[in-house]
Parts: C-alpha cells; structure tokens; sequence
C-alpha cells in the first residue's frame, strides 16, 4: 500500500499551519510550525517576505494538498474519492468530505483511540479493530450508518489500549458517532453533515481545482 514516507512536518510549514498531523507534539512547543513558521526548503524563509496575491490556481492546489495531507490521501485515491463525490447527489465537495470522514483510520482518530490519523492507520493495519465481529485490517474502509467498530480482545491486554481507556471519557466525540468507552466500542450513527466537519476546509476550491 503506497504512503507517504517524508518528513511529516514538513507538510505543515508548507501549508502555512497546523495540519494536527503528529497528535500531542502539534500542540507542544516543538511544534515545527511554532519553530519556523515559514515553508521549508533553501528559500523558504525569502518567500514570507514576497508580495503579491496568489493565483486562483495557487489557492485551489494549496486547499487539495492540504486536505490530502490531513486525511493522509495519495493523489490517485483523492482523485477517486472526487469521481466518486460527483457522481453521488447532493454537493460535490460535501460528498467529498463526507467520504474522507467516513474512512475507518479517521473514525479510530475521531472516537479517540489515537492520537493522530497516522497512528490510526498504523493501528487498523496491525489489526487491532473490528468491524461488526470481523476483524479489519484495510485503513481506508468506508463505514456506514449502523458499523461498529470495536477494539480486539487480544488487543484489550495490551498497555497501549489500557492507557487510551483511562481517556476516553474525556474524548469529545463528534455527534454523528457514539463511543461506549467501559467495552472500548465506538457505532457510526449517521454520516456526517457539514457542520460537523472541520470549517477550516473550503471545499469548493478543490471542486474548482478539478473542474478546470
């Protein structure tokens, strides 16, 4: 399975801001955003002093790169999940939303039981989780309305699962999912509405940054 193996900071100081991708480190002070808030590269730090506005085009990549590093999406299965969008009813880049909220790494990250969705999709890979009784090992599992999710009994001994389950309780869970934190189980009661998605996203760009 392809995936992206740079440096995953580097991702944040090209976008220009917190992506949340490394968990606790994004909100510690070594945080590479808060070190050097500038893109990375021999002439990052010259580029915060040029002027002028950014091209329409620039705007659009900029958006669709942001949103693939979030979700931790390759090109080629972002462009999936975009024909995929436009051909369901309803507005595209919602559906396109809804689609990379509904992958099962990113339902591990929301219910809690990681810090990160990389740490997820490392999780879901090892085959900690599984889905109504049966045992998952495929990160970019779509889940529906009524999936539940729950972690393995073998994995429930483990010192990792114990020390999240001390946690969950304190997780603020989005309202489309529910967590039963004393059986380490999470349900999808519903797909997600645009409001529950993160608003720091403008989804019309990408639309427009594929319709070109």
């Amino acid at each position: 399975m392809a995936r992206y193996l740079g440096p995953t900071c580097k991702m944040c100081r090209r976008e220009g801001e917190k992506l949340f991708l490394k968990g606790e480190r994004c909100l510690s002070a070594k945080c590479a955003v808060e070190r050097r808030a500038y893109p990375p590269g021999a002439h990052g730090r010259e580029s915060q002093f040029r002027r002028g506005r950014a091209s329409d085009y620039s705007q659009q990549l900029r958006e669709k790169q942001k949103v693939r590093r979030v979700y931790g999406v390759l090109e080629r299965q972002f462009r999936r999940y975009y024909r995929k969008a436009l051909r369901r009813r309803g507005v595209t880049g919602e559906n396109l939303l809804i689609t990379l909220e509904s992958r099962l790494d990113n339902v591990v990250y929301r219910l809690g039981f990681a810090s990160s969705r990389a740490q997820a999709r490392q999780l879901v890979q090892h085959g900690h989780f599984c889905i109504n009784g049966r045992r998952v090992t495929i990160p970019s599992m779509l889940l529906k309305p009524g999936d539940e999710m729950t972690v393995r009994p073998q994995s429930r001994k483990l010192d990792y699962f114990k020390n999240v389950a001390k946690g969950l309780d304190e997780k603020d869970v989005p309202n489309w999912l529910s967590l039963d934190a004393a059986n380490l189980t999470g349900r999808v009661l519903n797909l997600p509405t645009r409001a529950e998605i993160d608003s720091a996203i403008n989804e019309h760009l990408i639309v427009e940054y594929y319709s070109r």
